[in-house]
C-alpha cells in the first residue's frame, strides 16, 4: 500500500517475536552443544534488543539501542540425589539500562539482585523494583516477561541460579 503509515512500535513487536521464534526454532533442531552452548543461548536471548516485549506488547522507547546485558558462568553441576538434573549459576552484569525481553525457563530460577536495581516482571503479577539483597523465583515455565537495569547512570548485577536438565541446558524457552 502506498503512502501506508507503520506503526514503529508494532514494528519493534514484529521484529521482536520474529526472533525470538526464528531463534527457538534453531535452538529445537540443533544439536546441543552442553554448557557453552547453553550460555550463549541464554546470553542472544537476553542480549535481544530489537523488539523486547513488555506485557503490553509495546516495545519501550528507544528500545534499540537500549545495551547488552553480560553473562559470566560460574558453574553447573549434576545433582547427585536428582538424576539427570543440574544446577546452573550465572552472573549477570546489567549495564545501565540494560533489557530483557520476554521468555521462559524449562526449570526452576532463583534470582538475586547482587548489586543496583533490577525491574522484573513474570506474567500476572506487576513490574516489581528488586535492590541488592531481594530476591525473586521463577517457576518451571512461567513467562518472564522483561528484566531491566532502570538506572540510566549505575550498573546492577543479578545472580541466576537454574535448575536444568542435565549437561546445564536448556536454560531459555521462547515466550
Amino acid at each position: 500500500m502506498r503512502g501506508a503509515r507503520i506503526n514503529p512500535r508494532q514494528a519493534w513487536a514484529a521484529a521482536g517475536l520474529a526472533t525470538l521464534t526464528v531463534a527457538s526454532v534453531a535452538w529445537a533442531v540443533l544439536p546441543h552443544g552442553g554448557k557453552q552452548a547453553a550460555v550463549q543461548w541464554f546470553d542472544d536471548i537476553c542480549t535481544t534488543v530489537s523488539g523486547p516485549m513488555f506485557s503490553s506488547g509495546v516495545a519501550p522507547e528507544g528500545a534499540a539501542a537500549r545495551p547488552s546485558t553480560k553473562l559470566t558462568p560460574l558453574s553447573c553441576e549434576p545433582l547427585p540425589n536428582v538424576p539427570g538434573k543440574s544446577i546452573t549459576t550465572l552472573l549477570v552484569d546489567y549495564p545501565p539500562n540494560a533489557y530483557t525481553p520476554a521468555h521462559r525457563h524449562p526449570g526452576s530460577v532463583q534470582a538475586v539482585v547482587v548489586s543496583g536495581t533490577i525491574r522484573s516482571q513474570l506474567a500476572g503479577g506487576p513490574p516489581v523494583d528488586y535492590k541488592a539483597g531481594q530476591t525473586w523465583f521463577e517457576p518451571p515455565k512461567a513467562l518472564h516477561m522483561f528484566a531491566e537495569n532502570p538506572d540510566p547512570v549505575n550498573p546492577a548485577v543479578l545472580l541466576a541460579t537454574f535448575v536444568t536438565d542435565e549437561n546445564c541446558g536448556p536454560l531459555v524457552l521462547p515466550p
